[in-house]
């Protein structure tokens, strides 16, 4: 009786190829000729089309993403006007993922940064092959850290990517001293080099930089001097900022289609990897608005008419909390998710994905028991990339 594990490889190669990107990992312990053949570069152009074609058809009516939970990564396929969110399953795990525990994590083009719990390690992932290169700091990391992943577009097509880890915080009291760090790492020459920035500007730690086209655009404010003890100011002018890893710098201050104040609710998501897409919530009223960009780079921006205004107060009653994790649109559907906490209870125990479109559509998704009071969930839309670490 013929093994399935002695097939000719033409036709291993065929069965293989049309298994999900999940299913991998399982494959590599199946036997050590898959796991040769896995790792073949030919295979794996194939089976990444295979994969890519696979998840822009479902884009129809599903979207795959990468969400977040209880320190863990996992793949969900999402429909958002059925609605269902269904867990596909737990990405290709990290070589040590049982142990270690992910705080956040932000994705360019196929590839995870990902940010351990201690704060301590940085890993660059791509869960699609499965590879992982763990980065030394040039010094020591801090809690406060802001990071973003991008690349540098090469004239062969050949894209180097790069981290940013950049701190600007005032330390201790009496008087408080500034610590300033910005340095860049080249995935491509395996060092960091430091870089010269005086921000005239300031970007709350709970604010995740979102990559798109390679480069990274944060919600940023006017840095203010320290006022004596007690004094607060909550009105001060924002803005779009985008850090150019081709250049290597901060772009010029871009404009919002809003204004906000320290207390309200804004965080930033892609559409397809094309669009820059903004959430504002204010902390007085009870209306989400978002607003989808139409034009985007790092030096310029134009935004659409609001694309979804609902009025959360006769849904759930409360503001979206100002550091939760994120959210997600279907453009032609006019829907969004938004995923945050169960705050109908005197404890959040649950991570919630809440669901919301135009004429009172609203439905609420259960994902699950959360232990982690103050971690919300992430989400980010995903495309597997054979991107070589």
């Amino acid at each position: 009786m013929t093994k399935i594990s002695d097939l000719p490889r033409d036709l291993t190669e065929e069965v293989l190829s049309r298994l999900p990107v999940t299913s991998m990992r399982a494959v590599r312990f199946t036997c050590k000729k898959w796991n040769t053949l896995s790792k073949d570069r030919s295979f794996r152009k194939k089976h990444l089309r295979g994969a890519i074609s696979a998840a822009k058809k479902k884009q129809t009516k599903e979207f795959q993403v990468i969400m977040m939970i209880q320190y863990r990564v996992y793949l969900f396929s999402v429909n958002l006007l059925n609605p269902s969110i269904e867990r596909i399953g737990k990405l290709i795990s990290l070589d040590v993922e049982d142990r270690v525990d992910i705080s956040k994590i932000f994705h360019c083009h196929g590839l995870l940064l990902c940010i351990t719990k201690d704060m301590s390690r940085l890993v660059v992932w791509n869960p699609y092959s499965g590879q992982t290169r763990w980065i030394q700091p040039r010094n020591s990391y801090h809690r406060l850290d802001r990071y973003a992943l991008g690349y540098e577009e090469k004239n062969n097509s050949c894209r180097s990517y790069k981290i940013l880890r950049f701190m600007d915080n005032y330390q201790g009291d009496n008087p408080p001293y500034l610590v300033r760090e910005f340095e860049i790492y080249d995935l491509n020459s395996d060092s960091w080099k430091v870089v010269d920035v005086p921000p005239d500007w300031e970007i709350e730690y709970y604010h995740r930089g979102l990559s798109l086209k390679g480069n990274t655009y944060w919600f940023a404010q006017e840095k203010l001097p320290i006022f004596p003890l007690g004094r607060v100011v909550s009105d001060m002018a924002d803005f779009l900022l985008c850090f150019d890893f081709t250049r290597e710098r901060f772009g010029p201050r871009l404009p919002l289609p809003f204004h906000s104040f320290v207390e309200d609710t804004v965080t930033l998501s892609s559409v397809r990897d094309k669009q820059l897409a903004v959430l504002f919530q204010p902390c007085y009223a009870s209306t989400v608005k978002i607003w989808i960009s139409s034009k985007i780079e790092p030096n310029a921006v134009s935004w659409r008419k609001v694309f979804l205004a609902v009025d959360m107060k006769p849904l759930t009653g409360f503001q979206f909390d100002i550091n939760s994790g994120s959210f997600f649109v279907d453009q032609k559907k006019k829907v969004a998710m938004v995923l945050d906490k169960d705050r109908f209870r005197s404890k959040l125990t649950r991570n919630i994905a809440y669901i919301i479109g135009k004429k009172g559509y609203f439905k609420k998704v259960d994902l699950g028991e959360s232990t982690v009071p103050s971690l919300a969930s992430l989400v980010c839309s995903y495309v597997p990339s054979s991107t070589q670490i």
